[in-house]
């Protein structure tokens, strides 16, 4: 009888995993089906390489240019400044507060109910210091809210790599005369790479994705941005602006923005997936 019922509980449990395992890979498929159905029937190389002209919103001639590009800048540093930011705290958890210490505890606990605050949170938050500041909306203002936004991401993904980073590597560090500084940065750092560069992908495709936080901070414009004083458009952004207008090719254009966006986070994705196993070799297992 009891032999029955670990079997039943077994054969249970593999079904309950199959269904969310089958849940996921569905839901997976169903948007790729939905983006590649409608956006790459809609998407030309002109609205790759040109920038919206006169009557682009009326379904007449122009592109995304200027979104792909504001994307890729908004992305790019908002995560260059929080990684800047959240390496040294992840590591001061590793190396220097101890894994289990009241310090780290907090620390841990603060950034996970960071993570848990709704972007659009961070889009106000910006926008009032924007207002306090005398500030416009700005490619820079954008930066620094989506960075706040990735920050708490990082960190938590960050510290968890380089709590499995085993404790014989600082011991062996110590015992050649290493400082506990160059133990952190050029030691457990270096063993922890391909899951640093994991966590800086993850925050990359949360921060080029998002729409709310830069919804107030970041503005709309036609033009591609160059300065950080300047307005941005993102692909985010233009999707959810494109994606109400009445007229059929412009909705058309916003699920186009919305294939390109799931085109640089799969690249960006595959990319990161090379690096890590380039920098995995040099990892002592």
């Amino acid at each position: 009888m009891r032999g029955s019922r670990r079997y039943w509980e077994e054969r249970a449990a593999k079904a309950l995993m199959l269904l969310s395992l089958g849940l996921v890979v569905g839901s997976l498929l169903v948007i790729l089906g939905v983006v590649a159905v409608k956006g790459f029937s809609a998407l030309t190389w002109q609205m790759l390489t040109q920038t919206p002209r006169g009557g682009y919103y009326l379904g007449k001639e122009g592109g995304i240019l200027n979104a792909i590009l504001g994307s890729l800048y908004l992305g790019a540093g908002a995560t260059a400044l929080a990684f800047a930011v959240s390496l040294p705290v992840a590591l001061y958890l590793r190396v220097f507060a101890g894994q289990a210490s009241v310090p780290a505890r907090v620390v841990r606990f603060a950034m996970d109910l960071l993570w848990g605050v709704p972007s659009i949170v961070y889009g106000a938050l910006g926008f009032v210091v924007m207002v306090l500041l005398g500030l416009r909306a700005s490619l820079g203002a954008a930066i620094l809210t989506v960075s706040l936004f990735e920050l708490p991401i990082l960190v938590r993904a960050m510290d968890e790599v380089l709590r499995m980073v085993p404790a014989e590597i600082d011991e062996a560090s110590y015992s050649v005369g290493a400082t506990r500084s160059e133990t952190a940065f050029r030691v457990v750092t270096r063993q922890a790479l391909p899951g640093l560069l994991t966590a800086v992908l993850l925050a990359f495709g949360r921060g080029i994705g998002d729409t709310a936080s830069v919804l107030f901070t970041a503005g709309f414009t036609d033009r591609v941005p160059t300065s950080l004083c300047a307005p941005a458009a993102t692909l985010p952004l233009a999707v959810f602006f494109q994606l109400g207008s009445p007229i059929p090719e412009v909705r058309n254009r916003a699920y186009a923005a919305a294939a390109v966006l799931t085109l640089i986070v799969f690249a960006v994705s595959l990319l990161g997936r090379g690096l890590a196993r380039m920098a995995a070799r040099n990892v002592v297992r």
